[in-house]
């Protein structure tokens, strides 16, 4: 494994000190404790997402805390405004090491595949992996020029082990888990890495209340109870955190994970036990 190095102030250097990181979605739950994970272990981030006063929010935070961090407007599905976001970055930095597309939707999750209307099927089982195509191809052309990347996404267990009741959610990342396999054999040759990171509800997420708050409406109980049920099933007995799925986002986007990728780090306290 690589030493860790003294940075230029003396510290130890992070995990990722000089690297410069594009995040989509840096203003939710999970992508703004990525971006601060990643700021932390030396990364430069940059914050993309449609609403600019919210990415400020979490770049002023960083800054506050020492990170490095700026926000950008980029829509995700915009194959122009990408391109353009990541040759700025790249003209900048001089590189772009890391990509992570965090821009999720939970939009049906609760309904069953025969109570779904199509078009929240569809945004659920297919805009997102749209996006990832989008983000990660786009990341992958600047990367196999400069001969090296990580390029990075977020999956929920039922990728692997579809559950009921989850609308297009659990199809959509099993899609998204095929596409990084795909898109990991054809840019490997030329040093990028692709990796998932398969995590379970976290229940600090805000943006899942909602959805923990359904299942406790269909099983006539509370959210408690919902949390306390799920984490019965698991190894670990617990639910992930926020700050566990992003220190396992720091590991795999680290070269300490230099041999990783085409593969689905398992971050779920135990959901799935190989």
């Amino acid at each position: 494994m690589p030493p860790v190095k003294p940075s230029s102030e003396g510290r130890s250097a992070g995990l990722l000190e000089g690297k410069s990181a594009v995040i989509y979605g840096a203003a939710g739950g999970v992508g703004s404790s990525v971006a601060r994970a990643f700021a932390r272990e030396g990364a430069e981030v940059v914050l993309a997402g449609r609403t600019l006063s919210s990415l400020e929010k979490v770049a002023r935070e960083i800054s506050a805390e020492g990170g490095r961090a700026r926000a950008t407007v980029v829509d995700a599905q915009v194959p122009s405004e990408i391109g353009a976001n990541l040759s700025q970055i790249a003209e900048k930095s001089g590189r772009v090491d890391i990509s992570f597309n965090l821009i999720g939707s939970s939009v049906g999750m609760g309904r069953t595949l025969t109570n779904i209307p199509e078009a929240r099927f569809l945004e659920l089982a297919f805009s997102v992996v749209n996006s990832n195509f989008l983000t990660a191809t786009a990341a992958a052309r600047q990367m196999e020029r400069q001969g090296s990347g990580v390029i990075l996404g977020l999956t929920a267990i039922t990728a692997r082990i579809p559950r009921a009741g989850q609308g297009g959610f659990a199809i959509g990342g099993a899609a998204m888990e095929a596409l990084f396999r795909q898109l990991a054999l054809e840019v490997g040759p030329k040093g990028v890495r692709v990796v998932c990171i398969r995590t379970h509800g976290t229940p600090d997420n805000p943006s899942l209340q909602e959805v923990f708050a359904e299942f406790a409406r269909q099983r006539g109980t509370t959210v408690a109870e919902v949390e306390k049920s799920e984490a019965a099933a698991l190894a670990l007995q617990r639910l992930p955190r926020l700050s566990e799925v992003a220190n396992a986002a720091v590991l795999m986007a680290s070269d300490y994970a230099s041999a990783i990728t085409g593969t689905a780090a398992d971050a779920s306290c135990g959901d799935v036990v190989d």
